[in-house]
């Protein structure tokens, strides 16, 4: 299946009609996702979105339930979001990212019903990357540039086109409603040409790091790595795969409701407990606990990698941190077994 770039605004136009189509737009000298009211309004090769797509999943603040209390007693509403949206754009790094999401909302322990109304009412359409960036490095922790992980459908770049590929049986219902052409051989050849051109050297070696992690919990690397970090979380809150939260209940902007907002485990107040004691008492163990749970403790628990080779954390850290070096650092480390 083939679409004309040409024709890209009007097949936006025919989804829009029938879904909240969510995709990537101008701001400011970067773009975001946001809902479009028009085709012509989507910005689909810029690359990377500031924002990863986990907020329209997981928004950064959202209310669970509200309630009121009068004469008749105590009235609890706790709408769920069921509006059918398609994703538009994304791209197969933030793709993967939802699918590793799910792991956290939806496993054999609970099934948050916020997050997974939002997963099963949304179409994802991704674009595939032709020229992935210089901060990239998805083909080291199991992905790439062309990733069919969580994506419905996915379109191939091949200059005045775009080869429509399907991935699941929602992809293709769409793809069928939407009327896309069947692609031809030349077309799929073309397609073919993309993806080997775009296929990234693995820029941060990633074997042996979870051996490593497992025993050096208390070593001397953990002392030094974190000096240069100022724990301002802005690499938790662009991370597509970060999902850190808070529970607070809010009694002036509503009669009374219950809100999940974002957090960060780079923050003191984190793991501060109410007795007044904090485990993680120094910048050293709030930066060991990110670089662990995305290398240790979610490959225990999910087996797999929590990062996704986007980028975003090397692109807007403050002072220039970067997390392949910090990985390299620490496979190259001397391992030490835990003596306690």
């Amino acid at each position: 299946m083939t679409v004309s770039k040409k024709d890209m605004p009007n097949l936006l136009d025919k989804l829009i009609a029938e879904y909240q189509v969510i995709a990537p737009v101008k701001k400011d000298d970067y773009t975001v996702f946001a809902p479009i009211a028009s085709g012509a309004d989507a910005e689909l090769g810029a690359g990377n979105t500031k924002l990863p797509a986990k907020e329209i999943f997981f928004p950064q603040s959202e209310t669970l339930f509200s309630y009121r209390v009068d004469q008749e007693g105590a009235k609890l509403d706790a709408p769920l979001d069921d509006q059918k949206r398609a994703l538009f754009g994304v791209r197969p790094c933030d793709a993967r990212s939802v699918k590793l999401l799910d792991n956290v909302f939806d496993n054999d322990k609970f099934t948050d019903p916020y997050y997974m109304t939002r997963r099963e009412n949304t179409v994802m359409v991704g674009i595939g990357c032709n020229s992935p960036s210089g901060t990239c490095f998805c083909t080291s922790v199991n992905s790439g540039p062309f990733d069919t992980t969580g994506l419905d459908l996915l379109l191939v770049d091949t200059g005045d086109a775009y080869v429509v590929e399907i991935v699941t049986e929602k992809g293709g219902a769409l793809a069928q409603k939407l009327g896309l052409p069947v692609a031809s051989d030349p077309d799929k050849a073309a397609a073919d040409k993309v993806k080997q051109a775009a296929a990234v050297a693995c820029r941060v070696n990633t074997d042996g790091l979870k051996d490593k992690l497992d025993v050096n919990f208390h070593a001397a690397i953990w002392d030094k790595i974190h000096e240069k970090c100022l724990g301002c979380g802005v690499c938790t809150y662009l991370c597509p795969t970060c999902h850190c939260f808070d529970i607070v209940d809010d009694a002036v902007d509503c009669n009374g409701c219950r809100v999940r907002n974002w957090d960060s485990c780079a923050f003191p107040l984190f793991t501060l407990h109410g007795s007044g004691h904090n485990p993680r008492t120094s910048n050293k163990e709030r930066y060991r606990n990110r670089i662990m749970h995305k290398f240790k403790y979610f490959v225990d628990n999910s087996n797999e990698i929590a990062c996704v080779g986007c980028g975003r954390c090397i692109n807007n850290c403050p002072v220039n941190m970067d997390i392949r070096v910090v990985l390299e650092d620490i496979r190259g480390s001397e391992a030490r077994l835990d003596s306690r």
